[in-house]
């Protein structure tokens, strides 16, 4: 039994680069290559795609990438875990087997974990008094959505896919776990931690180092605040945990590969989307930040040691989404001189085409592109001739309806603007409505989740 596991990082979300995956596999000397490929956004975005279509509802890249890295995982004997079965893990996993019988890799076992789905048991659910309370808005009115439900996907801890290695599987593919579930899975069943006080902190350890890398190169330089000082970030390197049994671990990423591994860049991504630091709550246990250190190892080596933490929370984050109207969205652009003065102009314009259009809106928003964009009325505005000189000025309009082809008046008032614009307005290619799915975040006790797992053999 090995002392120490090594883990890479191939994916912090669906669309993420494969070529630092298939160096880690290469170069990395890895135990488990795993992938987070989820966000709830991307849940509500796979549903969209199961409804029109049965067979889909997974993310395309976690198939393809498992059809581009098996043949080398197989050879090097590193396992391949991911969550990229989104709302169709069933569906991913026979893709997965087919590409791995077309390859010429017969006996490859994939485990499929299911049970994150809990869409046919909400009214159970219901009748059974739990509140279901929005936890963003705090309303308890989950009656009023009801009708309009398309999913409901709880976040999963790794038991599924810990039973999964256990059977033997070279390649694990579950729906809505955790993020860094997909990492606590393999060190759980390697080293045969017990859901108990005796294993509580080392199972915190494992949530805190999923939960650095489970961005990839979020921790390894992307998206730093130190951009300036992060060299090849083109060919940035993936992270790498070296695991040991005591919980410790050093996280690190492939020699001569882009960007850097320091305590700072392990810092920026320890406190991103928590909430109480003492308290990182997740579906395998909770994590005390607060308790860690970290030490520079050497160039690209930080060791972290001493995490603490508690037992499993008794009750899970379930997503319900449901369907909530319909967006229409239009851009167009305006050139210098007086690009501010054209876009204005337009707004105004398009304003009164809804008008004349009779639109019927719940809600109708304006961006100024270059402008307040990104931070709204956070930010100051340009003024006087800084505002008149500007080089181009975009317009976003976003409308909020209750149909599809109110929303799709956008598309039309914005076309209009080809001769009732300012002069210089020039356009992207038109876009169209598209259905909004909606989510209800809320907790439910943890009784009502049970994990399933199968093997497929290919």
């Amino acid at each position: 039994m090995k002392d120490t596991i090594r883990l890479g990082a191939g994916s912090g979300f669906w669309g993420d680069g494969m070529d630092p995956a298939v160096e880690l596999l290469r170069e990395g000397e890895l135990d488990y290559l795993c992938f987070d490929f989820l966000a709830e956004l991307t849940m509500a975005l796979l549903q969209r795609q199961k409804s029109k279509n049965p067979q889909l509802g997974y993310v395309p890249d976690a198939v393809q990438t498992m059809k581009t890295l098996m043949p080398m995982a197989r050879e090097r004997g590193t396992r391949l875990v991911s969550n990229g079965g989104g709302v169709n893990p069933r569906a991913a996993a026979q893709a997965i087997v087919t590409d791995a019988r077309a390859l010429g890799l017969g006996g490859t076992r994939v485990a499929l974990v299911e049970g994150d789905d809990l869409l046919d048991k909400i009214d159970a659910m219901v009748a059974a008094g739990v509140p279901m309370t929005n936890m963003d808005t705090g309303s308890s009115d989950f009656a009023s959505i009801r009708s309009r439900v398309v999913s409901a996907n709880a976040y999963t801890d790794s038991t599924g896919l810990v039973e999964g290695l256990a059977g033997g599987a070279h390649i694990v593919v579950a729906g809505r776990v955790s993020d860094n579930a997909v990492y606590v899975g393999p060190l759980v069943h390697e080293f045969g931690w017990q859901r108990d006080a005796a294993h509580v902190d080392r199972i915190a350890s494992a949530i805190t180092l999923g939960h650095i890398v489970e961005c990839a190169s979020a921790c390894t330089g992307g998206m730093s605040s130190r951009f300036a000082d992060m060299p090849h970030m083109g060919r940035v390197g993936f992270p790498i945990v070296e695991f040991h049994r005591d919980g410790s671990a050093v996280v690190t990423k492939v020699p001569g590969s882009g960007g850097k591994v320091d305590a700072f860049t392990i810092k920026e991504h320890l406190v991103y989307e928590i909430g109480d630091p003492r308290r990182y709550l997740m579906p395998d246990g909770i994590a005390d930040f607060t308790s860690l250190a970290l030490r520079e190892d050497g160039t690209d080596r930080v060791h972290v040691s001493g995490v603490r933490g508690q037992a499993a929370p008794e009750q899970l984050k379930l997503v319900i989404g449901y369907q909530d109207g319909w967006i229409g969205e239009s851009l167009c652009f305006f050139p210098w001189p007086h690009a501010y003065a054209r876009a204005v102009k337009a707004r105004e314009t398009m304003l009164e085409r809804f008008e004349r259009l009779g639109l019927k809106a719940d809600q109708i928003h304006f961006d100024f592109v270059g402008i307040n964009t990104l931070h709204g009325p956070g930010a100051p505005l340009p003024e006087g001739a800084a505002l008149d000189n500007l080089n181009e000025v975009g317009l976003r309009c976003a409308v909020r309806t209750r149909t599809a082809e109110e929303a799709d008046k956008v598309r039309r008032a914005a076309t209009h603007l080809w001769i009732m614009g300012p002069g210089g307005t020039s356009f992207g290619t038109p876009m169209k409505a598209r259905p909004v799915v909606s989510l209800w975040p809320t907790l439910i006790p943890r009784e009502f989740v049970r994990q399933t797992v199968e093997i497929l053999e290919a």
